[in-house]
């Protein structure tokens, strides 16, 4: 191919100092290192009107390509149906889940604009690769503008089971949108399987194979494909100056104590209250490890302007508060609850000071933390990783995790006192299966993965 173009809702530009950035971010600009090519998406700012001007800019080796969206398409398309609808409904939360008509308006609004923005950029041999719920209908709006390319998507999160997407009000026109794309991946065989079965039963599609899904005169093709880490990156990090300071600061902090440790965006999907309280519950049942032990939990906020993240942030200060004013001493506090980001290399030293890397999310597409967690460890005494069997990193790393139902505080005490007691060989032996993973299947193989099949399929258009 001649270039990769990358299309998602934000664009993250590659920071020098090795700044604080979300794994698709590291991912996406691993890939597009390997490939001439461009990142295109949000720019994060407001316009007053829409007026599809591209922002130019060049950065760690990356070229992006950002447009700004009026406050009415943040509001309906990122905030309402991305963040309010989707999100939730993907996550298995339709509890709140909020189906509205001017949220799935909005989020078709700027599909369009981002179709009509981006096509353009695009040359005849160009593979074009959409990221995520946030652009799900975008390939049938680049086929509509003419685009014969091959066109991929992947989904970062989960697909929800048939019954619970079919709460979605438009959940029929919206899945039918994905048979634009020549290639759906998914983190896990789990989603791929959801899609497969709701395109069959609620769409009438027909599986000509495996993973060959045929509806009216097109085909798509499904792959697996669990996103990693740049391993070698992030081991190096680990051993940075950065990370050797951030090492020393936690040990001496730690004044002896074995720390736990927790890394995650403010998310209800992250289990965050489920976690403090089966820590509590740990503090409860083991009197004797109290003052041996203590939980950093780092949770930078997001999406501040959804109401439901406002009610998880003043609720998770209110469980910390309560935990810490129980069981606290003068000279000792259960709970470091910081809600702010750090620098990759900086985590890379908590996560290696870190007897415990506590993984617990309800429900996760994947979750790198949980592979940065392995990654930053000493290979001669490793921590133990402590993960959902509801992350979808869990079937890739059960061979060496302590695997735990994160709706159980009793499941989760028991694997804290679990991996606290844990021998030295035996973490050894967990850690090098779940190494050997990590570095194998990281983020090279997962583009590599991805690509191969878009590049063997079709596109069907491209004779149209």
């Amino acid at each position: 191919m001649s270039r990769l173009i990358i299309i998602s809702n934000r664009v993250s530009t590659p920071s020098p100092t090795g700044g604080a950035q979300g794994g698709l971010a590291v991912a996406l600009q691993a890939a597009l290192r390997e490939y001439r090519g461009i990142w295109f998406g949000w720019s994060g700012e407001t316009t007053e009107t829409f007026t599809g001007h591209i922002n130019f800019q060049r950065a760690g080796g990356v070229t992006t390509a950002t447009i700004d969206l009026e406050e009415q398409d943040i509001e309906e398309y990122y905030n309402g149906y991305a963040n309010r609808t989707l999100w939730p409904l993907f996550h298995y939360r339709i509890d709140i889940a909020e189906y509205e008509r001017g949220f799935a308006g909005g989020y078709l609004r700027v599909n369009d604009r981002f179709a009509d923005t981006v096509r353009p950029l695009i040359e005849p041999d160009d593979i074009v690769w959409v990221q995520d719920y946030h652009m799900i209908p975008l390939g049938q709006g680049l086929r509509e503008r003419g685009c014969r390319n091959r066109i991929g998507f992947f989904l970062h999160i989960p697909w929800p089971p048939r019954r619970l997407m079919a709460t979605l009000p438009e959940a029929a026109d919206l899945t039918r949108t994905l048979f634009a794309y020549d290639v759906v991946g998914f983190q896990t065989d789990e989603w791929a399987d959801s899609f497969r079965d709701f395109a069959i039963h609620e769409l009438g599609a027909v599986l000509e194979e495996p993973d060959v899904l045929r509806l009216d005169d097109r085909t798509l093709r499904l792959v697996s494909a669990p996103i990693g880490i740049d391993a070698t990156e992030f081991v190096a990090a680990s051993r940075s100056t950065a990370a050797k300071l951030a090492f020393r600061r936690m040990r001496d902090s730690a004044v002896g104590r074995d720390m736990i440790v927790g890394v995650d965006r403010l998310d209800y999907s992250k289990g965050l209250e489920e976690r403090f309280l089966g820590y509590e519950r740990f503090l409860q049942e083991h009197p004797e490890e109290r003052k041996e032990v203590f939980l950093l939990q780092i949770a930078p906020p997001s999406r501040g302007e959804v109401e439901s993240y406002q009610r998880i942030r003043t609720s998770l200060e209110g469980i910390a508060g309560r935990i810490n004013g129980v069981y606290a001493d003068v000279d000792w506090v259960p709970i470091r609850y910081v809600n702010q980001g750090y620098p990759r290399d900086v985590l890379a030293g908590i996560y290696r000071a870190a007897r415990i890397g506590l993984v617990t999310p309800l429900r996760d597409g994947m979750n790198l933390v949980a592979k940065e967690y392995v990654a930053a460890q000493d290979p001669e005494d490793p921590g133990v990783l402590i993960l959902s069997r509801f992350a979808g990193a869990a079937a890739q790393l059960a061979v060496g995790a302590v695997l735990v139902n994160p709706y159980s505080a009793e499941e989760l005490s028991d694997a804290l006192l679990l991996a606290l007691k844990m021998p030295r060989d035996q973490r050894i032996e967990r850690w090098r299966a779940m190494m050997e993973n990590v570095s194998t299947e990281d983020v090279l193989w997962w583009r590599q993965r991805f690509t191969d099949v878009l590049e063997a399929a079709g596109p069907e258009y491209a004779a149209s």
